[in-house]
């Protein structure tokens, strides 16, 4: 028999884990797998998880938000034998799930899930650490993991934009960088820095229409905004005409990112909507091509090179 193992965020969405758990169990033994249901009781707690994992499991879900994802997936590419890794959404916003084409009907997704496509992933990696879709640094960027989770229990993504208004005192915060990209050396002042791999970010679909899950790159938006009256104006014309030419950044695609700032930043990275703390001033992103993932096939044409 097949094995299974969820790793479970039980922090995550509103349904009760006794009943989510036995949904687990009903869905997940009647595609013929054995089932192991793993809860998880801190920050980084399922990376270890996944890392302790026997070599002869079938397939690992992620059950929670894409903080949850980025753990486990962080966690298999420690492995030296890596795992077939899916995603189960239960989580606030849900960026990856949406864009896999999942429902948040934890149990049609479960349905979907095992019924899918394997799929080879660009995992992006910032100075050796993986994250699946978006690495985030500058001004209000906190709010996506300052957010009480008490408040997200309460409110669903509305927690972020009431957390958001307590930050608006804020002033924005310029970064001097030296960066190098396709080869070129550059520098500048920024607000903003997005490094993503993903179609879908903050709950707003369409980003990156084109982007590919599979093609060894990802996305870099510099912003240089100075005010906040500047950062609305460019949100507007980023909804009207797309990211990529929103006036005061610059866009880039490509397999190699090196950022050099001019101190060591007091302030975190944020990674999948979680807190990445570092003491250096020096960040490479790169593109690691070891993960397998299972998801439903409904968007592969469009998420995939291979399937164009």
């Amino acid at each position: 028999m097949k094995k299974c193992v969820i790793i479970y965020n039980k922090k995550s969405g509103k349904v009760k884990p006794k009943q989510l758990i036995g949904t687990f169990y009903d869905v997940i033994e009647k595609h013929g797998y054995e089932l192991n249901v793993i809860t998880t009781k801190r920050p980084g707690d399922a990376i270890e998880k996944v890392k302790a994992l026997p070599n002869d499991i079938d397939l690992v879900i992620a059950a929670g938000g894409d903080g949850t994802f980025d753990e486990v997936i962080n966690g298999n590419i420690q492995r030296e034998k890596k795992l077939l890794i899916a995603q189960l959404p239960l989580g606030t916003t849900n960026d990856i799930g949406t864009m896999f084409g999942l429902t948040q009907n934890y149990k049609r997704d479960l349905e979907i899930i095992l019924k899918g496509v394997k799929k080879n992933i660009d995992i992006i990696m910032i100075n050796g650490r993986p994250f699946v879709y978006v690495a985030a640094f500058g001004n209000f960027i906190n709010i996506s993991f300052d957010t009480p989770k008490k408040w997200k229990e309460l409110f669903g993504r509305l927690a972020y934009i009431l957390f958001g208004f307590t930050e608006m005192y804020q002033r924005i915060r310029m970064n001097k960088i030296k960066y190098k990209v396709n080869g070129k050396e550059k520098e500048g002042e920024f607000s903003f820095i997005f490094i993503t791999n993903s179609s879908r970010i903050g709950g707003v679909d369409g980003v990156y229409p084109d982007m590919k899950l599979d093609d060894n790159k990802f996305e870099v938006l510099l912003c240089n905004l100075k005010t906040k009256p500047d950062i609305l104006k460019a949100l507007v014309f980023a909804k009207n005409n797309g990211v990529k030419n929103v006036p005061g950044c610059e866009y880039y695609s490509t397999s190699k990112l090196e950022i050099e700032f001019d101190h060591v930043p007091k302030h975190s990275w944020g990674l999948d909507g979680e807190e990445f703390k570092s003491k250096t001033n020096k960040y490479v992103f790169t593109v690691d091509k070891s993960t397998e993932i299972l998801i439903p096939d409904k968007n592969v044409k469009k998420l995939f090179v291979s399937e164009e």
